[in-house]
C-alpha cells in the first residue's frame, strides 16, 4: 500500500453487537417507495445474472436473486426489489428517479425518504441505543447506532427484505399469507426446497414461505460480489495499483481534518474486518436539521414530520423524544452517483451538502423560510424538538460572523475525493 500524503486519521473504531442471521418477522413496514418499468427490471436482471455466473452463488442466494427481480411479488405486478435498489447505480435508485418514488398496489402512494444504496451492508451491526468509539483509550459513547433502514428499524438483512414487500407504499402484499401465496405461484417455486432442505417434505405455512424469502434474499446481497466490489479508485490507491490527484489528496486530507471537513468522525475511514477497505460510515445516527423538503407528498401537510428514529416508521421508539429528526449516516461509497442527498433528498448535489454543513449556521436564510420576518432554522422538525439538532460538532459548530470551515476550492477538493469512492461500475 502507498503511504498516504494526506494527515493520518485517528483510529476509530465502533464497538457494536454483531448483527444476527437473517430473520423471517417483519416488524414494521419500509420507508421508501417504487415505480418501475417491465424494461427496467428485465436490463437488471440480467446484467445481475452475468454478474453471478462470474461467480459461484449457493442455492439459496440464487433463489434470491430471482426474487429480487421478481415483479410479481408486488401487489401492482410491476415493482420488484431492483425497481428501487437498481444494479446499474450501485443498488440505489434509478438515476431517472426523483428524490421519492412510487408504490402501492396501483402505484399511486409515494414515500417520504430517499431510497439508499444496499451495497456495503454486511457489516451492518443490529440496532443499539450504544455504540461507542474505542480510540485507544476510553470508549466514548455516541449514541444510537447500527441497524438496517434509514431508522435503524430492520436488525438484519432478512428483515429489512420483509419490510418493502408488505409496505402499502411499496410492494403492497396486505399480509404475510397473501405475500406466501404470491410466492406459490412462482413458476420457479419449487427451487424453496432445492434451497431449503430441511424444510423439503413439511407442509410450510406463510410465515415459514415468507422466512425463507427473507432469508434467499439476504444470501443473495451477502453472497453476490456486486453488492460490496470494492472496485473504487480509492480502493485501487489503497491496493497500491493507482495514484491519486494532488487535489483528489488534499481533499482527503480535509475529508479527515477535524478542524475542516471532519467527515470521517461519521463517514469512518479505518479499515473493517480482515483488512477490508473502509466503508465510509460508522452506522450513527445524528441529527443535522437538514432543511423541509417541500417537493415530497407527505409535507404538504404543514402538521406532518418524518421524526426518523421516533417514528412514523419505527414505532418502538416513539415516546423517546431525544432521539427525533435522528436518520443514520450512511456509506459515502457512490455518493457522486447519486442525484439526491439526506433522508429526505433535499439537496442536488454534493456541493449543495458540503455548503450546508460549513455554512449552515452562518447564514441559514440560504437553507430555511423565513415566518413573520424570522429565519425558522430547522423547520422539518417541531419547534420542540429542534434541540435535538447537532450544533456541537464540526462543521456545525459554527456561529454568525465565523468563517465556514471549508472553503469553496476546499469544497471542490473534498467533492474530488469524494469521486474516488465510486465503484467502477
Amino acid at each position: 500500500m502507498p503511504p498516504c500524503t494526506a494527515a493520518p486519521a485517528a483510529v476509530l473504531l465502533l464497538v457494536l453487537a454483531p448483527a444476527s442471521a437473517p430473520a423471517p418477522v417483519p416488524a414494521r413496514m419500509a420507508a421508501t417507495a417504487a415505480t418501475a418499468t417491465t424494461a427496467t427490471t428485465a436490463a437488471t436482471a440480467a446484467t445481475a445474472a452475468a454478474a453471478a455466473a462470474a461467480g459461484s452463488l449457493s442455492p439459496q442466494a440464487e433463489l434470491g436473486r430471482r426474487l429480487f427481480f421478481e415483479q410479481r411479488l408486488s401487489a401492482s405486478g410491476r415493482l420488484a426489489c431492483a425497481s428501487c435498489h437498481d444494479p446499474a447505480n450501485a443498488y440505489a435508485a434509478p438515476a431517472n428517479a426523483g428524490p421519492v418514488m412510487r408504490g402501492g398496489a396501483r402505484l399511486a402512494r409515494w414515500g417520504l425518504r430517499t431510497v439508499p444504496s444496499l451495497r456495503y451492508l454486511d457489516d451492518t451491526p443490529r440496532f443499539t441505543r450504544h455504540g461507542y468509539l474505542d480510540t485507544g483509550g476510553d470508549r466514548e459513547d455516541i449514541g444510537p447506532a447500527g441497524g438496517f433502514m434509514l431508522d435503524g428499524r430492520a436488525d438484519d438483512l432478512g428483515r429489512q427484505a420483509l419490510l418493502p414487500l408488505l409496505d402499502p407504499a411499496e410492494m403492497a402484499n396486505r399480509s404475510v399469507v397473501e405475500l406466501a401465496a404470491r410466492l406459490r405461484s412462482l413458476s420457479y417455486a419449487a427451487e424453496f426446497a432445492h434451497a431449503f432442505p430441511a424444510a423439503s417434505g413439511t407442509v410450510t405455512g406463510p410465515g415459514a414461505l415468507a422466512a425463507m424469502a427473507a432469508a434467499a434474499l439476504a444470501r443473495y446481497e451477502l453472497e453476490d460480489p456486486s453488492f460490496h466490489p470494492y472496485s473504487s479508485r480509492f480502493d485501487r490507491y489503497l491496493r497500491g495499483q493507482g495514484r491519486l490527484s494532488a487535489d483528489e489528496l488534499a481533499g482527503l486530507a480535509l475529508f479527515i481534518s477535524p478542524s475542516k471537513g471532519n467527515c470521517a468522525a461519521c463517514h469512518s475511514v479505518t479499515t473493517g474486518p480482515q483488512g477490508r477497505p473502509p466503508d465510509f460510515t460508522d452506522h450513527s445516527f445524528h441529527a443535522l436539521g437538514v432543511p423541509r423538503n417541500a417537493s415530497i407528498p407527505a409535507n404538504r401537510d404543514p402538521g406532518f414530520f418524518d421524526l426518523g428514529l421516533c417514528g412514523p416508521l419505527r414505532v418502538d421508539l416513539r415516546g423517546e423524544r431525544g432521539y427525533c429528526g435522528y436518520f443514520k449516516t450512511p456509506t459515502l461509497r457512490n455518493a457522486a452517483r447519486r442525484r439526491y442527498f439526506f433522508h429526505n433528498g433535499r439537496f442536488g448535489s454534493l456541493r449543495e451538502v458540503l455548503r450546508f454543513y460549513v455554512r449552515r449556521d452562518l447564514d441559514p436564510a440560504l437553507w430555511y423560510p423565513r415566518t413573520r420576518g424570522q429565519v425558522r432554522k430547522f423547520d422539518d422538525l417541531p419547534a420542540r424538538l429542534r434541540v435535538n439538532v447537532d450544533t456541537s460538532d464540526a462543521p456545525l459548530n459554527r456561529e454568525p460572523g465565523d468563517a465556514p470551515a471549508l472553503s469553496d476550492a476546499e469544497i471542490a477538493q473534498v467533492i474530488s475525493f469524494l469521486k474516488t469512492l465510486d465503484d467502477a461500475d
